[in-house]
């Protein structure tokens, strides 16, 4: 107890390795028991050589299989085979037999030339007989023949399985959807291949099998059916994840089985193998018992060292993970301390004191920040009122003197209360987009009293439900028809359009002025980017991209561009969200 309460103040260091020697101890005791170095390394050369030992047997199934189909379409252009499958009965007795005599003779030189090939033959319809390496008189078995048939291959591999029996067939004329003149087919030893697959692994007590899964065939050396269902399973594990060849160990029926497999693209089949482990690695099973009182005793070494690390160093390091997140999220709770004098306790306290510091100097930046967008918000009013002012009056001097100018005078009066209406609301830092736009509406209202049908004002697009910084719109109007359209002889155009993006929103404004040169918008385009370091006694761009990114931040603001209508584009990028 009192070792606890010691551990309890000591340093993370100690308590580590503490309980890094009481899982260790144990194991170093035991090691020299087993060498599983050298157990993996007998193990794997054993598995090597019967990969090996598959790797020969399939090559020679392999080379046996494209011999045989490389040279059969020498033996299907036989002369005398075309000659009696054309003209049939037309020939005398003896001729036709003669021939076929002929083709007997070199059908048994094609049977003896491998030793896989049970039976070599010639599929005739016209004379209805199946021509074998040495019977004479046969008929053909029209599903048999039917089978042999390309219209029936629709794979890659050159074999047809029918009734249990493996073939290579090729008929003439080749690649023909008409039933064809004859075929010539050889029908492979499944005896013979299952000889070769048993010299695999039968002197170990082993079964083997060449599996097609495509067509649903196998050719297996041992009589298992329970272990057989297991390795089809195996090759289909190994087709699905693309693997050729390899070897693994098999669980099956309470024993394991060494499982050496080899993928054949000439047959599209696996073969496989299983030998029992206790066949094989023999000596080694004492090894393995070793092994597993080893493992035993490991698991629960490391339940006890994974207990130890939760509770000691796991727990709270989690909670000052969680602590750090919780900043992140700017939720600025204090972590209690419930740890003694250790690492932790140091960590828990300077993270309390750092937080306290965080929210003394996020209160004092929040309200230093919104003292700052406030007097900007205010500054560009102050700017912007006694400008338009003087101009308003003289314009509504020029109406009321007029003797025809009576009713635009009225309407002028309206626009010019609703437009200071609007700006004097000192109030509302941030107003809905659609009377930002109204208000810019207004503006332009009172532009076409002063300049006639000569400037056109176009406003499209949808305007969405959100709330804007103030004057963002308006500035950016007039400043279209103060630099670009107030001086133009020809008829000038406004556009103002949106555009929406998931969260990004844009407002454009676009004009056909002719004023202003493309060294001039990337000038403006420079005082922009530096905008933020200095302070421009300007009422235009400059203030509206510098209150859109205080709002917004540095990804939003005034982009500048050549528009479409030959003038000025400006785009005022915000953000939904």
């Amino acid at each position: 107890m009192k070792f606890l309460f010691f551990l309890r103040d000591s340093s993370i260091f100690k308590k580590v390795m503490v309980a890094f020697l009481t899982a260790l101890l144990p194991l170093m005791m035991i090691t020299w028991m087993i060498n599983e170095r050298g157990s993996d390394n007998i193990r794997k050369e054993i598995s090597e050589s019967i990969l090996n030992t598959t790797r020969f047997y399939l090559d020679s199934l392999d080379k046996e299989a494209d011999r045989i189909d490389r040279y059969l379409p020498n033996y299907v252009m036989d002369k005398d085979l075309m000659e009696i499958a054309i003209t049939g009965h037309d020939i005398t007795y003896y001729e036709l037999t003669q021939k076929i005599l002929e083709i007997q003779k070199r059908l048994d030189l094609m049977k003896n030339s491998s030793p896989f090939i049970q039976e070599a033959r010639a599929y005739v319809p016209l004379i209805d007989r199946t021509i074998l390496s040495l019977k004479y008189e046969t008929s053909i078995d029209e599903s048999e023949y039917a089978a042999m048939q390309q219209t029936d291959k629709l794979y890659a591999e050159p074999f047809t399985y029918w009734n249990d029996r493996l073939f290579i067939s090729m008929q003439y004329p080749a690649n023909t959807i008409r039933r064809p003149i004859y075929i010539v087919g050889v029908e492979l030893s499944a005896s013979k291949i299952r000889e070769t697959l048993a010299q695999i692994g039968e002197s170990r007590g082993g079964q083997s099998v060449l599996l097609n899964m495509d067509r649903g065939w196998e050719i297996e050396s041992g009589t298992d059916s329970a272990l057989m269902e297991r390795m089809k399973e195996f090759a289909a594990e190994k087709r699905g994840s693309k693997s050729e060849e390899g070897y693994e160990t098999l669980h099956y029926a309470g024993h394991r089985y060494l499982t050496v497999y080899k993928y054949s693209d000439v047959w599209n089949s696996y073969s496989i193998t299983c030998i029992p482990e206790a066949n094989v690695l023999g000596p080694l099973q004492m090894y393995r018992f070793w092994f597993l009182g080893a493992c035993v005793l490991a698991v629960f070494i490391v339940f006890f060292f994974s207990y130890f690390l939760l509770r000691f160093i796991y727990r709270p390091l989690m909670k000052l993970v969680h602590s750090f997140r919780r900043v992140q999220q700017n939720r600025l709770d204090l972590i209690p301390i419930d740890r003694g004098h250790d690492e932790f306790g140091y960590l828990y306290q300077a993270f309390n004191d750092t937080v306290r510091s965080l929210k003394t100097l996020i209160e004092e930046n929040y309200e230093q920040q919104i003292r700052n967008q406030r007097s900007e918000l205010k500054r560009l009013q102050s700017q912007i009122n006694p400008h338009f002012l003087y101009n308003c009056f003289f314009v509504l001097c020029r109406l009321i003197k007029s003797e025809h100018q009576k009713e635009k005078a009225y309407q002028f009066c309206m626009h010019i209360g609703q437009y200071f209406q609007f700006i004097t609301r000192n109030d509302e830092d941030e107003i809905p987009l659609e009377l930002e736009v109204e208000h810019s509406r207004t503006y332009v209202d009172m532009q076409s009293i002063c300049y006639g049908d000569r400037i056109q004002v176009r406003f499209d697009g949808e305007v969405p439900d959100m709330v804007v910084p103030r004057l963002i719109l308006q500035p950016i109007i007039e400043n279209a028809y103060k630099y670009a359209l107030g001086s133009m002889l020809p008829k000038g155009e406004l556009w103002v359009h949106t555009e929406r993006k998931g969260n990004d929103f844009s407002l454009y404004v676009e004009d056909n002025g002719n004023s202003i040169s493309d060294e001039e918008i990337e000038q403006l385009k420079l005082r922009l980017k530096l905008s933020s370091n200095r302070i421009e006694e300007t009422t235009g761009l400059i203030n509206v991209h510098r209150r859109i990114q205080l709002r917004y931040g540095v990804d939003h603001g005034i982009t500048l561009s050549r528009s479409i209508l030959g003038g000025l584009k400006v785009r005022i990028n915000l953000s939904i969200s």
